[in-house]
């Protein structure tokens, strides 16, 4: 058997190569929509991918379960209980496919979707009884599981959902024995959850003993702790869980589609017609120069989750990118279903050389500065861009909490007769909320470089959390890195490297 995770850091989503090598076949599970990667490892391994399984309709992330379908003839296969445009395989509970060495049996297990299943890997030639490891889904994370609030805009309540997750975690999974692995198909940064460990794989001994969901209550205390002080789900997440389902271009044929440069003059034209140009520089690199109007979400961090959060569905994109990064900036918007990409602005930011009009700075002081600023006569309004939950953790004192995904419908609150500063945990965010506070026109506006983890480093004060029992801390800067406590010795395992 063969079993190979890839963890993508940037969506916190995990997906599966599983492979029988004595009938070369390979099955893939909750594939991420660019799938060249399968292809040469399945190649590598003298494998060919006939099957792809979806635990459920994913809401973060557009699947490549179409894709892996026109490039190799997989066959999809989907719980009973889902319908889609496309065909597929509808699996009932405890259905099995059986392969020389594997078996692969599904377990029915709603909550997070009415549609979820996890799927259970038996080493045949280890046991033919005892599931060596399940694939989890959305259903039971590493220290968490997956929350039941995001199909109400599709006709089914959090309490619903959550009384059949209560259900699938104690009638199906917890009674699993201890040493079947947990693999899921998220990890810390999802917002799929509320308190997902870094960690991507686990025993369920160890998840029966330390996750919060997993100890022992009522189905009424269930449901009310999975559906507290959940974090805010993106607005794009309805839109993928129902592309999912849907009939529709490959990623390959939408790249070719829209990466293609446009010059200068015509993307003046398009902005004009509404068009929303996203610069993917660095934070740094932005505040130095940018083309006015244009929003910054840096390649460097969560770019496609925040993208999804903050740019328009219904208006065409242009990107204005480093050299050779446009084809990132657009696969990395291809993943969530954001195809609208209009182009590329043509030499990127060296088509403004000649056009100072064009471009706009923005003002960064240091934590020092900004320390000073606030205690002078005329000292600026601090907004902390951060989560509600970050904010009450710990933040500067007289600072207001606009987190980064209201800020836009909020944005009333900001006044514009008065110097705005803003900040975030690292900058990342700031520079984001930067950009759309100058959209918007509060142009008296500086932004506190390197944010809290600068402030930190100069020894200047925070006011601490009272009697804060629990914050939710987003991860900001990078797309992160897990920790896999199987080290890649375990029956198989191997983690891909995070693309």
């Amino acid at each position: 058997m063969v079993l190979k995770q890839y963890y993508l850091g940037c969506l916190a989503h995990a997906s599966y190569l599983v492979g029988d090598a004595a009938s070369s076949t390979a099955i893939i599970v909750d594939p991420q929509r660019d799938v060249q990667q399968y292809l040469d490892d399945a190649e590598k391994f003298g494998l060919q991918i006939r099957h792809v399984f979806l635990t459920h309709f994913h809401a973060d992330f557009v699947a490549g379960h179409l894709e892996l379908r026109d490039r190799c003839g997989a066959t999809i296969h989907l719980g009973s209980r889902a319908q889609a445009e496309y065909a597929f395989v509808g699996m009932e509970d405890g259905a099995t496919l059986d392969f020389p060495d594997l078996r692969l049996q599904v377990l029915h297990t709603p909550g997070h979707t009415i549609e979820s299943i996890s799927i259970l890997l038996f080493d045949l030639q280890k046991s033919q009884a005892d599931p060596f490891a399940v694939l989890t889904g959305d259903t039971l994370f590493i220290g968490d599981v997956g929350r039941p609030d995001l199909r109400v805009s599709l006709g089914w309540t959090a309490d619903e959902l959550g009384a059949h997750l209560y259900e699938s975690i104690h009638n199906k999974l917890l009674r699993l024995p201890d040493e079947v692995l947990v693999y899921p198909a998220h990890g810390a940064g999802s917002l799929c959850g509320k308190q997902l460990s870094s960690d991507t794989v686990s025993s369920l001994g160890d998840q029966r003993r330390l996750n919060y969901a997993l100890q022992p209550m009522s189905r009424e205390e269930f449901i009310r702790l999975v559906t507290a002080d959940q974090p805010d789900a993106p607005p794009y997440f309805t839109y993928d869980a129902i592309l999912n389902t849907r009939e529709r271009a490959t990623l390959d044929k939408n790249l070719e589609q829209v990466l293609h440069p446009i010059d200068l003059d015509e993307i003046l034209r398009i902005r004009e017609a509404g068009a929303q140009i996203l610069d993917v520089r660095a934070a740094a690199g932005y505040a130095r120069g940018h083309l006015e109007g244009s929003i910054n979400i840096g390649l460097s961090g969560q770019y496609a989750t925040w993208a999804g959060t903050l740019l328009d569905r219904d208006r065409p994109i242009v990107i204005i990118a480093e050299p050779r990064r446009e084809h990132e900036a657009a696969l990395r918007l291809g993943r969530i279903g954001f195809d609208h990409v209009r182009g590329y602005l043509r030499g990127g930011m060296e088509a403004l050389a000649g056009r100072p009009d064009l471009v706009v700075p923005t003002e960064r002081i240091s934590p020092q500065t900004m320390a000073e600023e606030l205690v002078s006569a005329d000292a600026p309004l601090l907004v902390d861009v951060r989560s509600p939950g970050e904010w009450a953790a710990r933040h500067i004192e007289g600072s207001v909490n606009v987190p980064l995904n209201r800020l836009q419908e909020r944005i009333a609150e900001i006044p514009h007769n008065r110097r705005i500063a803003v900040h975030c945990a690292g900058g990342y965010r700031s520079s984001i909320a930067a950009s759309l506070l100058h959209r918007y026109g509060i142009t008296d506006l500086v932004e506190m470089a390197g944010g809290l983890a600068a402030w930190d480093a100069a020894s200047l004060s925070l006011i601490p959390a009272r009697n804060q029992k629990f914050a939710r801390l987003d991860l900001e800067l990078e797309c992160p890195k897990p920790e896999n406590p199987a080290g890649g010795a375990r029956s198989g395992l191997v983690t891909a490297p995070d693309i």
